[in-house]
């Protein structure tokens, strides 16, 4: 494989695991090479993006992943694309996601989407950029993936004091009765945010 060509496979990997980023030892199995080449690899790569100034994102390394990232002189942008009206209201995928990790919490995206049954990477970008979750942590384990949390913007958006104030459920939220008890306060939420017309359903 071509160093361009092994390039594009990284970019279109890291693309893929979002936040949760990949480990060298990620990497090296799924590319069918040595450890020590997916360090060199990957460190190239990253050296490569750092050197051109055009470019709107890097690779950056977290707890022992690499994902790639937005540059932080682009924030000014993203936060107007964020605090713009277009963007302002949630999703029912959002929302779904958003309840999920308001109970289960700690949580990773993959658990989320086994609960959902389809990809949560956009509902999860979206909460963050919110600022309605954020990384509590990471899993034990290989990939050390992200844990999700809610933050005190989450309580100040829908007036709870505490967690404790989310209604009790008698069943988890991924069976029949739990869903049915959040889905009232959640249609609250949701009008609360003004997204009484999902824009998705992911």
């Amino acid at each position: 494989m071509h160093n361009h060509d092994i390039d594009a496979v990284i970019e279109s990997l890291l693309f893929a695991a979002g936040d949760e980023g990949l480990s060298i030892s990620q990497l090296s199995a799924v590319l069918d090479i040595s450890m020590q080449e997916a360090e060199i690899t990957i460190n190239r790569l990253k050296e490569s993006y750092a050197d051109q100034k055009n470019r709107g994102i890097h690779i950056v390394e977290l707890a022992g992943a690499f994902q790639l990232a937005t540059k932080r002189e682009m924030t000014p942008y993203i936060k107007k694309l964020v605090e713009s009206p277009v963007t302002s209201t949630l999703s029912q995928a959002a929302l779904e996601t958003l309840a999920i990790v308001a109970y289960r919490q700690p949580i990773t995206r993959m658990t989320i989407e086994e609960i959902r049954g389809v990809k949560t990477d956009r509902p999860l970008h979206t909460l963050v950029s919110k600022g309605l979750i954020k990384e509590a942590g990471r899993a034990e384990g290989a990939g050390r993936a992200i844990l999700y949390g809610t933050t005190h913007e989450f309580l100040d958006y829908f007036g709870l004091n505490d967690l404790s104030q989310l209604p009790a459920l008698t069943e988890d939220i991924d069976g029949a009765e739990g869903e049915e008890e959040t889905d009232l306060f959640f249609k609250s939420l949701q009008s609360s945010l003004g997204a009484d017309q999902p824009a998705d359903h992911e």
